[in-house]
């Protein structure tokens, strides 16, 4: 009996429980009470899925909607909740929150910042801040799997093999990233062979 890889729905799938996931491994700083902050501790806080704010706010330490550019928010915070709104697509409002994150060189803000410009077609923009991301942390391999979806995009095959080669050898075969990306390029193989 064989196995069948894996369909393209099943993949998106799998990507959004896995965002799901990471979201809600993020939610558990983000909103427990004086998480991530420099205030006073206090209470129990609940880790939990991170809820929507109205548009132009983001979730706080302590679970409570504020402007985005509130001094009340930490990079934590404009992490979780840009790379909420990244993978729900708003784009944009990813992208405005992500950008007031005071530490600039953060290679997951880096990454999200790249990965919503990316799925709003700016290819450039996007690889740049991948790039960014990568020369600060080469084995952050969530941002070469999402800069070889770029390359697939693109139709470089080749640099989509070499960042999941770069994936094998600092993760391994059996990494989420690799599988991810590894899926995509045979999916983009399988869609050339039947155009020619």
């Amino acid at each position: 009996m064989s196995i069948k890889a894996p369909t393209r729905s099943l993949t998106r799938a799998c990507r959004s429980a896995a965002a799901a996931l990471m979201l809600a491994s993020l939610a558990g700083p983000v909103l427990a009470a004086g998480g991530g902050g420099g205030g006073s501790g206090g209470g129990g806080g609940g880790s939990g899925p991170i809820l929507p704010c109205p548009r132009g706010q983001i979730r706080d330490g302590s679970g409570t909607c504020v402007d985005r550019a509130s001094q009340l928010l930490d990079d934590q915070s404009r992490y979780a909740y840009g790379a909420y709104l990244a993978q729900s697509g708003r784009y944009s409002e990813a992208i405005d929150a992500l950008s007031l994150a005071e530490n600039k060189d953060d290679p997951r803000i880096l990454n999200y910042l790249g990965y919503a410009h990316r799925q709003q077609g700016r290819f450039d923009v996007g690889l740049g801040y991948y790039r960014q991301a990568l020369s600060i942390d080469p084995d952050f391999v969530l941002a070469r799997e999402y800069m070889g979806e770029a390359f697939l995009a693109l139709g470089e095959l080749e640099l989509a093999r070499e960042q999941l080669g770069e994936i094998a050898a600092r993760c391994g075969t059996d990494c989420m990233e690799y599988k991810l990306l590894a899926e995509a390029i045979a999916d983009h193989e399988a869609a050339l062979k039947r155009r020619s």
